[in-house]
């Protein structure tokens, strides 16, 4: 009788799915456009897709397999955060490696206490379910830190302790909800706390020997295609993620670790490995998104709205603020950026995909519980995406800050032992009107061209450099860090960077 149910996969049933799939990846990728130049979180989109064409919308297409959600949506989230490691610079990031430490660990801890209650009290919600909600919406979301704020000019702090916090706290956020959502009494305090902690020292303590020995062995093992690179980077991250997750520990926190090891590493080929990277991330995206709309039924919505508005007014507006502030009393910040962090706390798919466990566990009212956050998450992302460039310029947070980083990308010439330095002078920067020669690039490098309203010429020392320019700069390997590290220096401090103390020199 189940063989009789079980319809096989045809020919013809695969072109459909086909067809259908590559309808979903163009509309979502023209939606990209729209988002970018609206500012809205391009996740709300994908959900939008999901949505319109689920039970309500126009594909009327019947989907409510939360587990089958929770899987896909844990593989995506690691592909998401191996393509955010990858990004992330380390020297913008080490300073806020405290801070955003004590915010995905103290902090989660705060958020989860106040918006527990506010859920409980003002809500009316019991306990456990209280508890969940308050866990579930506590992680803030990777997909959407890393879309909307490296599409926003704010200071290296800032950025490295929201991008930081995104990917270390999901791991402490996953134990509680689990915890929250198993049948029986609560875990006592001190046991969850205990747990958490071993889970992210084991996972810490993998990812980071994952990621040493990987870019070890893809710096001294000659691949016979470069197109092997970018999918050996990915599946030592992915392998990062199943030994943590196999001992035992934070599987997310080690993908994202041996992922940032990798994209530190100076490794072979790396522009390829980064734009192949990227679009897996954006695949995993799309798809996790969409699958999300899917499980949502929007007729079942009406009577979690208010419930959803009151928590996450509670959420933004008390728990995050309280959050930031005592997480960051230990740290010299001013009160700007922790302003602007405040309200950068982007929730995204991670808090729908943790909702589906209790619903995964039976756990009562859980499908309330996936409704409320559902909405949550919606609402407020629609709100805070958007406004986040206004307020870091109110804030002088978002201006003279575009020099910071030219965007220099660098690919290897092997056999030469070189590298190849491409970058533009963006508006803002002061490397505009400095000359070729002031430029002081260390012996073994040298810019060979320049592309200037769209003609290219081989530049003199004497050529003035100017806002739009591309620069194409050669460098030999032993002087590569040196000469990107002067790059940025002239282009937050001029001609005299270095002289005068304005931009630093050493990499």
């Amino acid at each position: 009788m189940c063989a009789e149910r079980i319809r096989p996969l045809t020919v013809h049933h695969l072109n459909q799915l086909l067809l259908v799939c590559s309808l979903v990846l163009l509309i979502a990728v023209a939606a990209v456009r729209i988002s970018s130049r609206s500012g809205l979180p391009s996740l709300l989109v994908y959900l939008g897709i999901g949505v319109a064409i689920g039970q309500d919308g126009i594909g009327n297409v019947s989907f409510n397999n939360a587990e089958l959600t929770q899987v896909i949506g844990y593989a995506a989230l690691v592909v998401i955060l191996a393509e955010g490691g990858l990004g992330t610079k380390w020297k913008e990031i080490k300073p806020a490696l405290p801070a955003a430490a004590v915010l995905s660990t103290v902090g989660v801890a705060v958020s989860v206490g106040i918006t527990a209650a506010a859920a409980h009290y003002l809500v009316g919600l019991e306990w456990r379910q209280a508890l969940i909600i308050g866990a579930v919406v506590s992680s803030t979301d990777a997909a959407a830190v890393f879309s909307v704020l490296r599409r926003v000019p704010l200071p290296s702090r800032v950025n490295g302790v929201l991008e930081a916090e995104s990917g270390f706290n999901d791991a402490p956020v996953v134990i509680l909800v689990v915890a929250f959502s198993t049948a029986g009494p609560v875990e006592e305090w001190y046991v969850l706390l205990g747990e958490i902690g071993l889970e992210l020292a084991i996972g810490a303590a993998i990812g980071l020997a994952v990621g040493v020995m990987g870019a070890y062995a893809l710096r001294h093992v000659a691949l016979p295609a470069s197109g092997l690179y970018p999918i050996a980077v990915m599946a030592i991250a992915v392998t990062a993620y199943a030994a943590g997750a196999l001992a035992h520990g934070s599987g997310f926190l080690a993908v994202y670790l041996a992922a940032m090891v990798l994209g530190n590493a100076r490794l072979p080929h790396w522009p390829a490995t980064r734009g192949f990277a990227e679009g897996l991330g954006w695949i995993a995206q799309i798809g996790m998104f969409v699958l999300l709309g899917l499980l949502v039924t929007p007729h079942d919505l009406a009577d979690d709205i208010v419930p959803a508005l009151v928590i996450g007014l509670a959420l933004t507006a008390v728990a995050r603020p309280l959050e930031v502030v005592v997480s960051l009393l230990p740290f010299r910040m001013p009160w700007q950026e922790k302003a602007l962090m405040s309200w950068a706390g982007l929730r995204g798919a991670v808090p729908i995909i943790l909702a589906t466990i209790p619903m995964v566990n039976g756990v009562e009212d859980s499908r309330r519980i996936f409704n409320i956050v559902f909405v949550l998450v919606v609402v407020y992302t629609l709100i805070q995406g958007p406004t986040l460039p206004w307020l870091a310029r109110k804030l002088r947070l978002g201006e003279g800050t575009e020099a910071a980083d030219l965007g220099v990308e660098s690919a290897p010439l092997e056999q030469l032992r070189g590298h190849l330095l491409s970058l533009k002078i963006v508006k803002g920067s002061r490397m505009n009107g400095v000359e070729v020669s002031e430029l002081r690039l260390p012996a073994g490098s040298a810019v060979t061209l320049v592309v200037r309203d769209g003609k290219s010429f081989v530049p003199l020392p004497s050529t003035v450099l100017r806002h739009g320019d591309d620069l194409l700069v050669v460098a030999t390997d032993p002087v590569r860090d040196a000469a990107e590290a002067r790059l940025r220096a002239v282009g937050q401090g001029g001609k005299l960077a270095g002289w005068l103390g304005t931009g630093a020199t050493k990499p």
